[in-house]
């Protein structure tokens, strides 16, 4: 017997926490599994297994589809309907768990009558949800896939939607439809892209993870200022989103060890297990990314080349830096700084974007420590 799908949606929403009871009713309303096709993948060890709704049944693969999760619709530009066994690779799109689209709005401010973009449509799930709250006319949503983008205009229209759907790179946003009163980003994104804080009017918001290399996440709520800047502080949520395509690592070659110029380090390479932790060291070393062995972390910086490797000795540990960057010396005092200032949590942390376009991160207030992204 199939399940009672309205039954499920129902159990969903009254599952989610929201601020504002209006997101609940919309999750209530927009049938998911119309966005998630035939297919999804789902992690299997090192792997991603395709799960296909025929061979699981309607009603199990309704549950699951109705289940706060979020399910990967895509392992490097693979779509799971066409997987035929298990896949390794990174995710590149994915329905996003319905809890995080709908905190995600609720932390933007949005209210009836705003007009709102969008950027990575994904699935379309998010898009709908969105449209049922503020009405087709406000919507817009733009994905950088032309084949993602098809495929959810195509559920977006099957569950009655008709926002205004855009194929293209959403870091330049959608100019024609500005000024908007919030844009929304379901991807993360290194920095935030200058179209974005031209596009929405003063006073509206941005709301977006800032990830990086080191694939550390924050989530942060932007206000827009009349003179072009901008401000907010980040939120104590631990989520991440997919970099935006633009925005993602470069390849680099195969990972060999050099020695370089060792010595003791003076904190625990541990460190970068901690959320905040690791978000501070990405900081430090923008265009570094992160490996970890049994010993310790490994840093390669994909601008440079240089390197940074700990291991243990004795009761502690030693880093070995190669290259023209000593990247373990930038993450330890930036490490040294947040525990000095009792390793507080990401709420503690804001951002300023200035007017000749200085991004900068900081501790506590926007005249303490700080970090400029890479912009």
């Amino acid at each position: 017997m199939t399940a009672d799908t309205a039954r499920l949606r129902r159990a969903l929403a009254e599952s989610v926490p929201v601020d504002d009871p209006a997101w609940r009713d919309a999750l209530e309303a927009v049938p998911r599994e119309l966005f998630l096709g035939q297919a999804v993948f789902r992690p299997s060890g090192t792997r991603w297994e395709p799960v296909i709704r025929e061979s699981v049944g309607d009603e199990e693969w309704l549950r699951l589809v109705h289940q706060d999760t979020t399910w990967v619709t895509q392992i490097d530009g693979i779509a799971a309907a066409d997987a035929t066994g298990p896949l390794s690779g990174r995710p590149t799109s994915s329905s996003t768990l319905p809890s995080l689209v709908v905190r995600m709005l609720d932390l933007a401010g949005i209210r009836e009558g705003d007009r709102v973009l969008e950027i990575g449509t994904g699935t379309g799930y998010s898009t709908a949800v969105l449209c049922h709250r503020l009405g087709d006319q406000n919507v817009y949503s733009i994905e950088y896939d032309p084949r993602l983008a098809a495929a959810a205009a195509e559920h977006i229209r099957s569950a009655g939607y008709s926002p205004t759907l855009l194929t293209g790179d959403g870091l330049a946003g959608h100019r024609d439809a500005a000024d908007y009163d919030a844009i929304v980003a379901t991807c993360a994104v290194r920095y935030i892209p200058p179209a974005w804080l031209h596009q929405v009017r003063d006073g509206g918001t941005i709301t977006t993870t800032l990830s990086g290399w080191m694939l550390a996440s924050g989530l942060i709520r932007l206000t827009v200022h009349d003179d072009g800047t901008a401000t907010g502080r980040f939120a104590d949520d631990r989520i991440g989103y997919m970099l935006a395509r633009p925005h993602e690592r470069p390849p680099r070659p195969t990972f060999h060890q050099r020695p370089g110029h060792t010595r003791p380090t003076r904190l625990d390479p541990g460190l970068l297990e901690d959320w905040t932790g690791h978000f501070v060291a990405q900081l430090a070393a923008p265009s570094a990314e992160l490996m970890t062995t049994g010993d310790g972390v490994i840093l390669v910086d994909v601008a440079t080349g240089s390197q940074a490797w700990t291991e243990t000795a004795g009761n502690g540990w030693r880093v070995h830096q190669h290259g023209p960057l000593r990247l373990w010396d930038a993450v330890e005092e930036a490490l040294t700084t947040w525990r000095a200032a009792g390793a507080p949590p990401q709420s503690r942390f804001g951002m300023s974007v200035e007017g000749d376009g200085t991004q900068r991160v900081w501790l506590g207030e926007p005249t303490g420590p700080g970090w400029d992204l890479p912009v």
